[in-house]
């Protein structure tokens, strides 16, 4: 037996209260043992202690349930993601875009969202009309694509954007930052012909692993979610269609050499798609990037181009979501680092410890240096010993502290300590920021307690 709580029936805060019982058997003691061990990690690990511990994120019930409140140091690695986002995309020929947050209804009746998912979604009356806070991007996405004629020469268009969503779910089903209410997604969609389409697969995997494993998952899992054959008349597109889509998501794994696994019946109504799980630090699959085909909105939108003939065609559309959503991808982050970030995600690269009152003045000096170079970085100059203001840093997880009294201020230099590894011995200035600079960049990553 492993623990009790109460559940609400169906998750709803209005039905009664259940009692539920978490229990567990393995076959060997030692399997359950294991087991035990890696619950006790995940415990330790859980993004909702750390969330607050570390001073990242909050959800305030005076603001209500599902709905994330980013603090300055969460804000900050939060920015750090999407940076990194917005830089790799631009690289790869992505456009950036803005949507706006609420639409007509009309919108997502077209889009088939509004007969479908419904009770998914927040709608609000403006004079007489109904309105509705967008529970995905994609019909934005259409809009701006149809806003002028594409011949088949301009295709792929790639349009991009951090889009935050709003989607209404149980109260009984939130869960820190991975079920919440509202929440950004890296959502991107790709425009383009049949005959484009196995390079656009081919570089939107390879640009997923690439992500994700910079972000420090090593290892994944690939799923792809196919047709069941036996129920054809419950998904939209021909058969002509559907078999060319899988068989292009399909042959991009298998030209990417990874191994994979095909799920029958798993595909979605309006198409197959790739699906990216990463494993963590304590073994745990998590799924992240998507790779979806979509034979249903380029129809209901009547989305189109000019082929070479000069004849209207539709248009193949590619719904891609790299991390899924910032505020989810931030937890499972939180949690496969245990909060200890590498120096290139740390909210707080640095924190600068002036050894007593005398020295606050070079260590002020010392922070707008760091800032000049571009690294994040406080001082704590709290009077309480050195020791004790080393020790409390260990426990915030900030990658270095550079202690700063008589010597380093007569040379110019810090004394260095790196977060689980101690004394790192003096440096210049110069010299410890051009190498945690160097480190920055480079984005590499370690694991504290792999």
């Amino acid at each position: 037996m492993l623990s009790a709580a109460g559940a609400y029936w169906r998750g709803d805060a209005a039905n009664p209260m259940l009692q539920r019982i978490y229990a567990t058997s393995y076959f060997k003691k030692k399997d359950l043992d294991e087991h035990l061990m890696r619950l006790e990690e995940a415990e330790k690990r859980d993004h909702r202690k750390l969330g607050k511990a570390l001073d990242l994120f909050e959800v305030h019930e005076d603001a209500g349930g599902g709905l994330v409140f980013w603090n300055p140091r969460g804000a900050a690695l939060r920015n750090v993601i999407e940076q990194y986002w917005k830089e790799e995309h631009k690289k790869r020929g992505y456009e950036l875009i803005y949507t706006p947050h609420i639409a007509r209804a009309e919108l997502w009746q077209t889009s088939g969202h509004f007969d479908y998912y419904r009770e998914n979604m927040y709608t609000m009356k403006i004079e007489g009309q109904e309105f509705v806070l967008k529970p995905m991007n994609c019909p934005g996405h259409i809009l701006v694509f149809k806003r002028r004629l594409y011949s088949y020469r301009d295709l792929p268009v790639r349009f991009a954007e951090m889009g935050t969503v709003y989607r209404r779910e149980l109260s009984g089903t939130l869960h820190g930052l991975l079920r919440v209410r509202g929440f950004t997604q890296d959502d991107a969609h790709i425009f383009c012909t049949p005959e484009q389409i196995d390079d656009e697969v081919d570089k939107t995997l390879a640009f997923a692993i690439h992500m994700l494993q910079t972000l420090g998952f090593e290892t994944m899992k690939i799923e792809l979610s196919v047709r069941d054959p036996k129920q054809a008349g419950k998904y939209a597109g021909s058969p002509e269609e559907w078999d060319m889509a899988e068989r292009a998501l399909e042959e991009s794994i298998r030209r990417s050499g990874r191994e994979y696994k095909k799920m029958e019946g798993e595909a979605v109504f309006y198409g197959p798609k790739i699906d990216i799980k990463v494993i963590d630090a304590i073994g745990r699959a998590w799924q992240l990037s998507t790779v979806q085909f979509d034979f249903n909105l380029p129809k209901r939108f009547n989305v189109t181009y000019v082929a070479k003939g000069g004849e209207r065609r539709q248009v193949f559309m590619v719904h891609r979501a790299l991390l899924g959503s910032l505020e989810r991808f931030a937890g499972i982050l939180t949690e496969h680092y245990a909060g200890a970030f590498p120096s290139w995600l740390a909210p707080v690269q640095c924190l600068v410890l002036p050894v007593s009152d005398g020295h606050i003045s070079f260590a002020r000096a010392l922070l707008a240096r760091l800032a000049e170079a571009g690294i994040r970085a406080e001082m704590d100059a709290r009077e309480e010993k050195i020791g004790y203001r080393i020790r409390d840093a260990e426990m915030q997880k900030i990658p270095y502290m550079l202690v700063v009294g008589d010597r380093e201020a007569d040379q110019d230099s810090v004394a260095v300590r790196a977060h689980g590894k101690g004394d790192q011995g003096t440096k210049t200035i110069s010299d410890f920021v051009r190498e945690l600079v160097d480190e920055i960049a480079a984005r590499r990553y370690y694991m504290q307690n792999k």
